[in-house]
């Protein structure tokens, strides 16, 4: 066995070495030195220059919150309500925290109305944030809060709700849902709706939940109410009577326009085909279109009456002067224009009757192109009427210079030159207002309207709205367009359509008429595109859809009978038609 070795370090040299004294105070010295560093950066950066850690602690834990502004509501004339802003929730998520178990995942797809596949895949990792499902009533998102999910939070919101659903749909428009105006008035007064949304600041914890509510940074402030010009009652009659005529037709669409001839009000305005704003699935852009300001179209004879101020103003002609259009045709350079049927020498008053082309265009003629461009530019015609009214169309008036005499003829009858409805309807508030043009207004106004154009002299107006009551008596184009108890002129327009620069065999049939002729209150405009049903002549087509909302309105707005029933209305019953209209040249 072998001998274990015994080792020894005392007696190793290099052990009985002392180290030098300041190399033991050097190193304490240091040890103090850095601590006393340390110990004056923390106070500096808790003390004096804390805002670096402050910001980054408040970007762990600190947020501030967005507090949305109730959009102002809608309103018509008399105070009813159109569209008003209701609360509703949101359900969103953090998918990382969104841990849920298959029959937890079942419960929130059914309260969702949605697929279990589709909740998953919204909740699958890699996005921080997602919603699973908006607006949803506060009943339902009670409903999913007492589930207790991790991960599943609310947000509240608002959403848009219209009472009077599709019959004011084209007026109002519509929000999206972040509660932005996308069509209408909703769109066109945006800015003054929408109100500001306020903000505060909260503190969350790491699974996005509201620990403590800190400050308010920013109230909101509410969006302004509006109260519109229109009367909700005259709408429903200027609705149901366009959406009859349709059905009636078998139109391809239609629009109708209500305007308070003292004011320049928008009372009602009406499209078909319409939708429901309060659920618009499956919608198509013709139901969204709102013809009164988007189409512009050819509007045939209801362009004559102008023509004949122009001449009874300037004294080129009298009421009572005749004019020869017994031959039934003329011809312009190579082309030729001609009436429906032969009338023989009129009067001028009996060219705005029968709407004799040939009668319309001797009196045109008249005149220079300068001269009737600044007609129909005065009456608004070839630019926007500026209303706000998103999509509007200013139609085509183009420069006088360009006119050639076949083109100047036959813009004096409607063709050659497009316009809206608005546009046409604003224009016969001269026939209403004694030859004054004022500016539309689509929301309710405290006082007489300003800015007003001088046009015709109140007797030019005058003569005008003899010749205009003339054309709904018998021998006149529009008998259909009577209202009992009510002197009621107008002219009739039908026009065939221009399509890729070429008339197709479809027509446009349109109505602008006035009344009480004794004292005007309204005028409506009514048009209907493409009739298939057999008729398509405006006195048949247009004229008692005129009628209709005519009478209704002046009805409902109280305004006096200027005008006794005669045996054969008063035999008639509600809603019957006059007798046969004559027919009528386009």
């Amino acid at each position: 066995m072998k001998k274990q070795r015994t080792v020894t370090f005392n007696h190793n040299p290099l052990l009985k070495r002392e180290l030098p004294a300041w190399r033991a105070r050097f190193v304490l010295v240091m040890l103090m030195g850095c601590s006393l560093a340390l110990i004056g950066r923390a106070l500096y950066l808790q003390g004096v220059n804390n805002s670096f850690l402050q910001a980054k602690g408040e970007m762990r834990y600190a947020r501030v919150l967005e507090v949305p502004a109730t959009r102002g509501r809608i309103s018509d004339r008399n105070g009813d309500m159109l569209a008003v802003s209701t609360p509703v929730r949101s359900i969103w998520a953090i998918p990382a925290d969104a841990r849920l178990e298959p029959a937890a995942a079942r419960q929130l797809a059914t309260l969702l109305e949605m697929d279990v596949r589709e909740l998953n895949d919204k909740l699958a990792p890699g996005r921080d944030f997602v919603y699973l499902k908006r607006q949803l009533p506060p009943e339902v998102a009670d409903r999913i809060a007492a589930l207790k999910l991790p991960g599943v939070h609310q947000q509240q919101e608002y959403r848009r709700y219209y009472p009077g659903g599709d019959v004011t749909a084209h007026m109002l428009g519509f929000t999206g849902v972040e509660d932005r105006g996308q069509e209408g008035i909703e769109l066109a007064y945006e800015k003054m709706l929408a109100g500001m949304p306020g903000s505060r600041r909260v503190i969350k914890d790491r699974r996005g939940r509201i620990v403590e509510d800190v400050e308010s940074i920013r109230p909101p402030r509410d969006g302004d109410d509006i109260s519109l010009a229109m009367d909700g009652k005259i709408q429903y009659i200027a609705y149901s009577a366009l959406r009859e005529a349709m059905q009636l037709n078998k139109a391809k669409a239609g629009a109708a326009v209500v305007l308070d001839a003292r004011t320049g009000e928008v009372l009602a305005l009406a499209n078909a085909p319409t939708y429901n704003p309060n659920n618009r699935s499956n919608l198509t852009g013709a139901q969204l279109r709102n013809r009164v300001f988007t189409d512009s179209f050819e509007p045939g004879s209801v362009m004559k009456p102008f023509i004949a101020g122009l001449a009874l103003e300037t004294g080129k002609v009298k009421p009572t002067t005749v004019i020869d259009t017994s031959a039934g045709r003329m011809t312009i350079g190579t082309a030729t224009i001609s009436d429906s049927h032969r009338s023989g020498p009129l009067t001028v008053a009996e060219v705005i009757q029968k709407s004799s082309n040939i009668g319309t265009v001797k009196m045109a003629l008249q005149f220079t192109p300068a001269e009737m461009w600044q007609l129909y530019h005065q009456l608004g015609f070839g630019s926007p009427l500026n209303l706000g009214f998103p999509g509007e169309t200013g139609g085509r008036l183009r420069p006088a210079k360009t006119w050639r005499p076949i083109e100047q003829a036959t813009m004096s009858y409607g063709h050659g030159i497009s316009v809206t409805l608005i546009q046409m309807a604003r224009a016969y508030l001269v026939f209403a207002r004694d030859g004054e043009l004022v500016p539309l207004s689509l929301t309710k106004l405290d006082g007489p309207p300003s800015g007003g154009t001088r046009i015709f002299s109140p007797q030019t107006v005058q003569t005008l709205r003899n010749m205009l009551e003339t054309v709904t008596l018998p021998g006149g184009t529009a008998t259909k367009a009577q209202v009992p108890g009510y002197r009621v002129g107008g002219k009739t327009g039908t026009a065939l359509k221009l399509e890729g620069g070429h008339y197709t065999k479809r027509y446009i049939a349109s109505f602008v008429g006035i009344a009480p002729i004794s004292n005007p209150r309204l005028v409506v405009a009514v048009m209907i595109d493409e009739p298939s049903a057999g008729n398509y002549y405006a006195g048949t087509v247009a004229a008692p859809v005129f009628a209709r909302i005519m009478e209704g309105s002046l009805r409902t707005l109280g305004v006096a009978p200027d005008a006794p029933l005669t045996p054969l209305q008063l035999a008639r019953k509600p809603n019957e038609p006059a007798p046969a209209a004559v027919r009528e040249s386009m």
